[in-house]
């Protein structure tokens, strides 16, 4: 795999002051995606972790048809007391992109559930690439690690890598997201 890793910088934050790289990954087929790492100045041999896939809506926006902004903030506070990193990983839509996610949503409204809707615009219900998360655990001498997820998809893909022990995320559901938190556990295994 070819990348570039960027200069290591500070990051304060909400959360905490955290320091940060980007991972430049060029894939096989000329794309190129650049992910972020935030991590703790001293995190432990078995650090907390999170691999985090980009959620525009969710992160950026709040949107409450998905739990991604709940988690994402859940995790920074949990991995700024416990030490550790963040994985930002530029996978928008369970890999399908914004544009893709949209339709999605649009087909959601519509009274489709969200693997439904991707499957319906010619997607697997994943579509997501861990391969780089291997790289950056390599470039920091990562060997085991606290995953911070309910996805058991993830972790079989963490274990490619490194050994690594689940830690469960806890958020409460809303109005907006009960019915995609339940697909989540009943079509993607997730342990909710």
């Amino acid at each position: 795999m070819k990348l570039e890793i960027s200069k290591q910088a500070n990051l304060p934050t909400r959360f905490g002051n955290f320091k940060t790289k980007a991972f430049r990954e060029y894939k096989q087929n000329g794309e190129i995606k650049e992910h972020l790492v935030v991590f703790t100045e001293n995190f432990t041999d078995i650090p907390l972790v999170r691999v985090h896939s980009e959620c525009l809506t969710g992160d950026v926006f709040g949107s409450r048809k998905c739990d991604c902004g709940p988690e994402l903030a859940f995790s920074m506070e949990k991995i700024y007391k416990e030490s550790g990193m963040l994985i930002y990983l530029r996978q928008e839509g369970r890999g399908i992109g914004l544009f893709n996610k949209i339709n999605a949503y649009n087909l959601q409204d519509d009274g489709m559930d969200t693997v439904e809707a991707n499957e319906a615009l010619g997607f697997s219900k994943d579509e997501r690439e861990y391969d780089i998360v291997g790289e950056i655990f390599k470039h920091f001498g990562i060997k085991k690690i606290k995953l911070l997820t309910n996805n058991p998809y993830k972790i079989a893909n963490m274990e490619k890598y490194v050994e690594c022990v689940r830690n469960s995320i806890v958020i409460e559901p809303n109005e907006y997201n009960k019915d995609y938190l339940n697909i989540k556990k009943v079509k993607l295994g997730h342990l909710l």
